[in-house]
């Protein structure tokens, strides 16, 4: 590995951990040169599905979309980025499970949206009127009412 202080290629492992997720591994490393140390993380390069779109495009999974669309939603709400992180991590887990090799977009976003609705109502809300196009007042109170519990 090589040193981002002063580039020499000989470092030493000094420490090494699991993150609390389980999904890396936490090095703490040494330059045998400059004596410096630097943390490095180290992942399984995963091969992820690609996502099959409404109009039948496919494009690759992209973690990165996932998480604007849920702290657009779950903005000025109650709920951390621990808890979003957490939330993609488990979806992500669960539909890479069942979907190897491709997923459609809507099987991820009905995915989000029933996660969503155990974490936050108002941001679950959000997630599905952008999600199911509402284009009229009357398909929110509907989602309004089903979540309610109402006919």
């Amino acid at each position: 590995m090589k040193c981002p202080f002063c580039g020499h290629l000989d470092t030493s492992v000094v420490d090494s951990r699991e993150t609390p997720d389980q999904r890396q591994v936490r090095r703490r490393r040494e330059c045998k040169s400059c004596n410096e140390r630097f943390t490095t993380y180290e992942t399984v390069e995963e091969i992820l599905p690609q996502v099959v779109k409404k109009d039948g495009r496919r494009e690759p999974w992209d973690r990165h979309k996932l998480h604007i669309g849920l702290r657009r939603a779950c903005e000025k709400r109650p709920v951390s980025e621990e808890q979003i992180t957490r939330l993609i991590t488990g979806v992500e887990e669960r539909l890479f499970e069942k979907y190897p090799r491709e997923v459609s977009s809507q099987e991820i976003g009905e995915a989000m949206i029933a996660e969503l609705r155990n974490l936050d109502p108002i941001a679950y809300l959000r997630y599905a009127s952008v999600y199911r196009q509402f284009d009229d007042p009357s398909q929110f109170a509907e989602e309004v009412n089903r979540l309610l519990g109402r006919k």
